[in-house]
């Protein structure tokens, strides 16, 4: 890049682990530059997986999650004032404080939200939490530490199912609902998800699959005390957790022509994100939840992935390419992992399982809850999952990135006869957890 076309400004939106590492890669790569960094928390990056686990126990405060600094900044920091306006035109963004930064690049890292239980102005009962910042973990913790509360979570995805792990860990009953015949069933279809149902049984965890929750009833001070469902049955409950997923952070680049919704900033495989007309805006990337990019990994499929391994090198390849010049423009990859540890189990995962029409289990045994699952698509191998079994999920990934034919490797060590089936996804249906209205009922309230 000629010295006239560097930027001198950058401005990084999004003050949590892909803002905090992609400001670490512009210093590396020898940004000398302006650089100011805005979160709408009022708090430096930290950690959330943790707040799904060891806040929600006890173990660890939710202010004790703050995230290594790894590189000096010299950045400026604008902390607790959401950006609420993108002008491209201007190169500038305007703060809720109604501050105006301007920007010779600028990286949008503003993550996601936890999707709310009730949408728009309505109210419900009090007791009823989502769980995705730190506030968030603490008024929970809070919650679950106040008596012997009867939890209620809705909504069986990996937030759900961790969050009642650890109830349990701290001897809260515990019932859990969803839409879905086996926890985690969007993730990794009801075959796989059924050994979690067995492990939800083993902890004591009363499990409703395939129950939707319609409304939530507070007493005469507001306080939640029990959930109505669809069928008419209810449950008590003096605490409910909403994992009804998340919603991206992009409603402040509304009318900034910028190809922006709930889903996500849609970019190129360089991460720049896409104006309205599908060509790359000037300047701007984005990395993290909110980027949703075309990975070539998956022939090009337009994904977002939530996981913290993406948001790290995400952030850092934009960084790179925030730098270069027009004709150095480097394509992002990544192959998608997570893990989760819930009921005792560890759970790591490869690639994508959304779509797999097959998979298999290569190593151990479904019912010993230790094992390998491998998904396949069309002919080709592109996941795998392990229980307690992770010796040979790096293999699989080499496997995916190869885009390598499925059915899976054959002849491997402790493994025995591999059964191909069906991973069984449930049919894609709306919202069906979130309840849209509220209604009053009684001396109390049900909220729907």
């Amino acid at each position: 890049m000629n010295a006239a076309d560097a930027p001198r400004r950058i401005v990084i939106v999004g003050a949590s682990l892909a803002g905090l590492r992609g400001a670490e890669a512009l210093r590396r790569e020898g940004f000398m530059g302006s650089l100011t960094i805005v979160g709408d928390e009022p708090h430096r990056p930290y950690d959330r997986p943790p707040l799904s686990k060891h806040v929600l126990t006890g173990e660890l405060r939710a202010g004790a999650t703050g995230l290594p600094n790894l590189v000096p900044l010299r950045a400026e920091w604008r902390l607790g004032h959401a950006a609420v306006a993108l002008d491209r035109a201007s190169r500038t963004l305007r703060l809720a404080d109604g501050a105006i930064i301007p920007y010779d690049r600028l990286l949008i890292a503003t993550g996601a939200q936890a999707r709310p239980w009730l949408d728009g102005e309505s109210s419900g009962p009090s007791g009823v939490f989502t769980l995705r910042g730190r506030e968030d973990a603490a008024a929970l913790r809070a919650a679950l530490a106040d008596g012997l509360p009867r939890v209620l979570i809705v909504g069986a995805g990996l937030i759900g199912c961790e969050a009642a792990s650890c109830c349990r860990d701290i001897g809260l009953p515990v019932t859990l609902v969803d839409p879905n015949p086996t926890p985690l069933a969007r993730i990794f279809g009801t075959l796989v998800g059924g050994a979690i149902t067995e492990r939800l049984g083993r902890a004591g965890v009363d499990f409703r699959p395939s129950a939707q929750v319609s409304a939530l009833e507070g007493d005469k001070r507001g306080r939640v005390r029990r959930a109505i469902l669809a069928d008419g049955s209810m449950i008590d409950a003096d605490v409910v957790i909403a994992a009804l997923g998340a919603v991206r952070n992009t409603s402040w680049l509304k009318g900034g022509g910028l190809m922006a919704d709930a889903g996500g900033v849609t970019c190129d495989s360089a991460c720049r994100a896409l104006s309205t007309d599908g060509v790359p805006a000037s300047g701007i990337y984005a990395a993290g939840d909110v980027a949703r990019w075309p990975n070539l990994i998956f022939d090009g499929r337009l994904m977002s992935v939530e996981h913290w391994g993406n948001a790290v090198q995400q952030a850092a390849h934009a960084a790179r390419n925030m730098l270069a010049g027009l004709g150095d423009q480097r394509s992002y990859t990544h192959l998608p992992a997570f893990w989760s540890s819930q009921f005792g189990v560890n759970i790591k995962a490869v690639g994508l399982t959304e779509g797999a029409d097959a998979v298999a289990v290569v190593q151990g045994a479904r019912a010993s809850h230790r094992f390998l699952a491998v998904y396949g698509l069309a002919g080709r191998t592109v996941a795998a999952v392990s229980f307690d079994q992770a010796r040979w999920l790096p293999a699989y990934a080499d496997r995916i990135r190869a885009h390598a034919p499925f059915p899976p490797i054959h002849d491997g060590s402790d493994q025995g006869r591999i059964e191909l089936a069906r991973p069984g996804f449930p049919e894609r249906r709306g919202a069906s957890v979130r309840p849209e209205r509220m209604h009053s009922k009684g001396a109390g309230g049900v909220y729907a």
